[in-house]
């Protein structure tokens, strides 16, 4: 019983996963996002490496060990990530009330369990090792000769892997707006699904022994007061499935076949009151006696039993013979995200029904009209809550899980975009420092701020087109397994991908020109004296 909530999914009696798919899934982005951070921390520390030669340099000179800089480089990454560390208990605690309220759940931070400091004493030593051992390891490699003498040059490809890291970083930030992007889709998808009736203005609420005892005199109270159109009983709420039954039997079955369907007991005001429309044959009506050993059935349970003539064909419930009155759409009571099972409809004893559907009066007010149904009930059930539900709200919460998902993927999206430009901007800014002589130079020689901006701009649009490239197929064999979960879904288009790359390259242009376009306006003559 203690996974029921996260290892909830089944197929063929073997556990395939369920909401603990998420709690990995949101884990693992979340190292995704931490590991954006280190790339920028290594990216930025290498990137001023010429900076630091000189110090690395006449360290060497006065006697310090490779180990001992590599272990100051370290330790600067440390302290950088416990302030870090320190920063994050603050913002958790402040976005907590937040996050529980996307989330659904009332998480408390574990100030008093030693395994919580541990976990994080761990991601302390972890992220720190990570960010800082490429800066120490390279940085203190640098010849004090070569340094001092001011021979020293990175080389042609010392950036190469910074734009391997700035590439990483900004596949994972197109992976997840590719992610957020297709989440969105699938849950409007299925909410724009023909659901089969009319849940506008339907109350669903549960019924009790005296109201059952009393149905017919209620219902025509509440009708006559005005505050509903119609008024009914089934066996299951309209957004649920509570009672399937076997035992079937009908001409031309499969001997060994074993039906499950859903049951559904009503009463004759069902249709009605839920507005389902009769394809074929008819509703149940009082005029027929007959009915009440009769069953309406869904176009799925016509599809499935196979008859050439549904519509007047015998059906056995335990051998006890129910003739086919009518084929009824679809009515979707479960998931949105399946197809809806073979469903039957008869008519029921008042002992087996156990919810009232009322369908309000749409040219009443809603409050006027509930108020007016709980007076009129609280005469048979004076001490009985008036707890109702409005159908298209139990509707909604169908869909409440995979709009969790989205609204955290595109949080952290965002959230992982926000570090990758920080990172780009950082990279923008030391490219153009760099670069400055040579900029004053071209500004001398004629070259505008356009074509500035453009040499300073294309390496990064260029590989943030890279990151696109690698992203898309990683984004969509990941998304298209995800998919697979759902037998109502969209199917990828390529115009997703095209929107997370230009969203992607948009916002790299708008980061990097800042910097591009600073460095293009400036005075070509302070350039000159930059040295």
């Amino acid at each position: 019983m203690s996974k029921w909530n996260l290892n909830n999914q089944f197929k063929n009696g073997v556990n395939t996963g369920g909401n603990i798919q998420y709690v990995w899934m949101f884990g693992i982005i979340g190292i995704f996002v931490l590991m954006l951070a280190c790339i920028n921390f290594m990216n930025l520390a290498t990137a001023r490496s010429e900076k630091r030669a000189k110090e690395v340099g006449i360290r060497k000179t006065l006697g310090s060990l490779r180990w001992q800089l590599v272990n100051q480089f370290f330790a600067e990454s440390y302290v950088v990530v416990v302030l870090s560390f320190v920063l994050s208990l603050l913002l958790v605690a402040l976005l907590l009330p937040l996050f529980n309220d996307i989330a659904g759940k009332k998480i408390e931070i574990a100030w008093a369990s030693p395994l919580f400091w541990l976990f994080s004493l761990v991601f302390i030593l972890i992220t720190g090792l990570l960010s800082g051992s490429y800066p120490a390891l390279y940085l203190s490699s640098f010849q004090p000769l070569k340094v001092l003498k001011g021979t020293f040059r990175v080389g042609r490809f010392a950036s190469v892997p910074r734009k391997i890291l700035v590439v990483m970083q900004f596949t994972v930030s197109i992976m997840l707006i590719i992610g957020t992007i297709i989440v969105y889709q699938q849950i409007q998808h299925a909410k724009n699904r023909p659901i089969g009736y009319t849940r506008n203005g339907l109350i669903n609420l549960g019924m009790e022994k005296e109201i059952q005892d009393h149905f017919e005199t209620v219902r025509t109270g509440l009708k006559n007061s005005g505050a509903i159109e119609e008024m009914a009983a089934s066996n299951s709420p309209l957004t649920q499935v509570w009672n399937t039954n076997g035992g079937f039997e009908w001409e031309g079955k499969d001997p060994n076949l074993a039906v499950d369907f859903p049951n559904n007991s009503v009463t004759y005001e069902f249709g009605k009151a839920v507005n389902w429309t009769i394809i074929e044959g008819r509703d149940f009506s009082r005029d027929f006696a007959t009915d009440s050993s009769a069953f309406i059935i869904n176009e799925s349970a016509a599809k499935f039993l196979g008859i050439k003539d549904p519509v007047g064909a015998v059906l056995k419930w335990n051998d006890e013979p129910f003739t086919i009155i009518g084929i009824v759409n679809d009515i979707m009571q479960e998931s949105p995200f399946y197809p809806v099972r073979p469903t039957l409809y008869h008519i029921g004893k008042f002992d087996d029904l156990y919810n009232l559907i009322l369908k309000l009066d749409p040219q009443k007010n809603v409050k006027q009209s509930l108020a007016g149904i709980e007076q009129h009930l609280k005469k048979y059930t004076p001490n009985v809550p008036f707890d109702y539900k409005f159908v298209d709200e139990e509707f909604g919460n169908k869909f409440r899980a995979e709009e969790r998902v989205g609204k955290l993927a595109s949080y952290f999206a965002i959230l992982a975009i926000f570090i990758s430009c920080l990172g780009l901007f950082g990279m923008a800014s030391f490219v153009a420092e760099q670069r400055t002589k040579e900029i004053g130079i071209r500004k001398v020689l004629g070259a505008s701020v356009l074509n500035l901006w453009r040499l300073l701009s294309t390496e990064f649009f260029v590989l943030v087109l890279l990151s696109c490239l690698i992203a898309a197929p990683i984004a969509w064999d990941y998304l298209d397994n995800w998919l697979t979960n759902y037998d109502y879904r969209i199917k990828i288009s390529w115009q997703v991908f095209a929107v997370a790359a230009l969203a992607a390259l948009a916002i790299t242009l708008m980061t990097v020109s800042f910097q591009a376009i600073r460095a293009a306006v400036a005075n070509p003559v302070k350039s000159l004296r930059t040295e």
